[in-house]
């Protein structure tokens, strides 16, 4: 409902700013572009856009070896000023000298910030629930939403950890329980339109790799030495596995197919949803550019649409969590039960 009544008021603002022109005889050469408008609010930023001209400006660290360190907040750099010596490439979008070359960048960009917020957040949850079973014991059967999370938590436990890794799961739990709830919590915040919610970080696919390669090394480096075998030495007819190993080629580089499917899943599945959602939202203030009798049932149409594809990706959240952390468990399962 936030981000419907996000698009109402962008429809609103729109109809105002259209009635303000019609009075100045100033003609309109720019036009909308819809593809600078989507990448620009689903791609990271080093400020984060809250409404109208209204920003946050972010901190900016950058390294190079001839400045050394510099800090600065990045409003310095806005509508493409340059601050010693550095400026944002249009192109590109990130931070370059005089020379067009990137120094060492280490900023607090949006989707950085919003991985903080969701780190406190999920710290705080967290610890709020330790702190109501270090007051009532486990003999209390909790309610609300401390029951609702033991309730998520246990089903983890018992139907995503146990029932596919089985004997030894116990090891995993923790870490599945994490990554579930990191992913839906970012996931629920990106459909938040106002700060601190809206920025794109599940969407992100640098973020989505980080959490496939994290899930890597939990079903590799943990796996038993018959897991290695089976993928060096199967337990195939000997022509497919020597002279040339054929089977062996095709196991090792399963090996790397589980974290890339991982990766592009989730990042396309979040990237998508957030992309579809702005489209709709730009099909409103390209069809009053044509008038009011094109503008208006476009705006109905598209509005409708946005509430249809907001209940959607809702969904597409909870789901998307659950189907990383269920395949992550799947693929430890087999490498733990070789």
């Amino acid at each position: 409902m936030k981000r419907v009544l996000y698009i109402l008021l962008l429809i609103l603002g729109y109809a105002a700013g259209a009635s303000a022109a019609e009075g100045n005889a100033e003609p309109k050469d720019s036009q909308l572009n819809v593809k600078d408008i989507i990448m620009g609010h689903i791609g990271d930023a080093y400020e984060w856009h809250i409404a109208g001209n209204a920003v946050i400006p972010l901190p900016c660290i950058l390294y190079s070896s001839d400045k050394g360190l510099d800090v600065f907040m990045s409003n310095r750099l806005e509508g493409g000023e340059s601050y010693n010596g550095y400026h944002i490439d249009q192109a590109s979008g990130k931070i370059v000298n005089e020379a067009g070359v990137r120094p060492f960048d280490i900023s607090i960009t949006k989707n950085v910030l919003q991985l903080f917020i969701v780190c406190i957040l999920l710290c705080s949850v967290i610890l709020s629930l330790a702190a109501w079973y270090k007051r009532n014991g486990y003999d209390k059967a909790p309610g609300g939403f401390v029951g609702m999370m033991e309730a998520v938590i246990d089903f983890l436990d018992q139907d995503v950890a146990k029932a596919n890794i089985g004997h030894g799961y116990e090891k995993f739990s923790p870490y599945l329980g994490t990554i579930f709830f990191f992913i839906l919590t970012c996931n629920l915040l990106g459909l938040i339109p106002i700060f601190p919610g809206g920025a794109n970080l599940t969407g992100n696919i640098a973020v989505t790799m980080t959490l496939a390669i994290a899930s890597w090394i939990a079903i590799n480096f943990f796996a038993p030495k018959a897991y290695f075998k089976s993928i060096f030495w199967p337990e195939v007819p000997v022509f497919l596995k020597a002279p040339l190993p054929i089977m062996p080629a095709i196991e090792f580089i399963g090996v790397f197919t589980k974290p890339f499917s991982l990766t592009i899943r989730l990042f396309a599945n979040i990237f998508a949803g957030h992309a579809i959602i702005l489209s709709l939202t730009c099909i409103i203030f390209v069809a009053w550019q044509s008038g009011a009798v094109l503008g208006l049932p476009m705006t109905i149409l598209s509005v409708l649409f946005s509430i249809f594809m907001n209940c959607l990706e809702l969904l597409v959240a909870f789901v998307q969590a659950y189907v990383f952390t269920l395949l992550t468990a799947s693929f430890i399962g087999l490498a733990q039960n070789e």
